[in-house]
């Protein structure tokens, strides 16, 4: 069961840095780091999470240390990261829970965004050498909301090529679709505010819709470059293991159809990790990226993106 905490900003500096004391020679304990935290608990800032998701935590972190993954680009720490989370369910709509919007964390459960989003924020937690909860929490925030501010529904980046632009404007990813040459593309984007009912959050807060509607017209005037999946072939030797690779779908309203992370693999073409579907498991497919994405009519080609070197700027 979530456990849900709230902590205001001046109290969660002055807990990381106790939190830090503690970390002497070994990350702390899940079970140390889930007591303390529930101390505070009457300090909190909307987030939920449970036991076990400090667990997995701090085993990836454990996995950095062990494996000295610091000192690796960041592009092979995704990959490994991401391969770590092989054997993981698949789970649909972990992020929407009922009331305000808060950071949900579920680690035991992803589905391709999801886990796309885990394995960044872990990578880049690693390389700056901050890996405590408290750290994963707030580059989880950073990369999911716009400008890592949660203010309502809205501010979650829904829209995947929303997510794009604004961790583009951050420094933590470019796109290199540009480079490759890509095709110009803008997306005609009404799908949420013409569901609201497939949508919790929009069904049950209809004044949501037009701050909605609002956005994707915006988005919708963006230009975008994409590699249409008839001349991903030609392209393919210019993407690299870590890149991500964002799908573009021909269903009418929406960007993206599916994410995962690139790899390339021992017969020299290029893998989708991932997390695929319902009923599924995070793996890596056996299938090359090109033939999966022909396999596919809603698949129209890919964006690509590399993740950058994180630079933490002082406070």
């Amino acid at each position: 069961m979530k456990i849900l905490f709230k902590i205001n900003n001046f109290r969660q500096r002055r807990i990381s840095l106790w939190l830090k004391k503690l970390r002497i020679k070994k990350l702390i304990r899940p079970t140390l780091t889930l007591l303390f935290i529930c101390f505070f608990a009457p300090l909190i800032l909307s987030q939920v999470f449970s036991e076990k998701d400090i667990e997995i935590c701090d085993s990836k972190f454990q996995l950095a240390i062990d494996e000295n993954l610091a000192e690796k680009p960041i592009s092979e720490v995704i990959v490994e990261i991401g391969k770590s989370f092989i054997g993981t369910d698949y789970l649909a709509h972990s992020l929407e829970t009922d009331g305000d919007e808060q950071l949900v964390i579920n680690l035991t459960g992803l589905d391709c965004t999801t886990f796309l989003e885990n394995s960044l924020v872990l990578a880049r937690c690693i390389k700056k050498g901050k890996t405590s909860f408290e750290d994963y929490m707030n580059e989880l925030q950073l990369i999911r909301y716009r400008d890592g501010v949660i203010d309502q529904y809205p501010s979650r980046l829904h829209y995947f090529s929303d997510w794009i632009y604004d961790n583009i404007s951050k420094g933590v990813i470019t796109d290199e679709t540009v480079q490759m040459d890509g095709t110009p593309i803008k997306f005609k984007l009404n799908y949420m505010s013409n569901h609201p009912d497939s949508y919790n959050q929009l069904e049950e807060n209809p004044d949501l819709i037009p701050i909605i509607k609002i956005q994707e017209e915006e988005i919708s005037c963006r230009e975008y470059y994409y590699i249409p999946k008839d001349e991903f072939e030609s392209k393919e030797k210019l993407i690299n293991s870590g890149d991500i690779i964002a799908v573009t779908t021909t269903v009418e309203g929406l960007d993206i159809g599916h994410v995962g992370i690139a790899v390339r693999m021992e017969d020299g073409r290029i893998h989708l990790l991932h997390a695929p579907s319902p009923n599924t498991k995070v793996h890596i497919s056996e299938a090359t990226l090109q033939d999966y994405l022909m396999k596919y009519k809603r698949h129209s080609g890919v964006i690509v993106l590399r993740v950058l070197e994180p630079i933490d700027l002082p406070n």
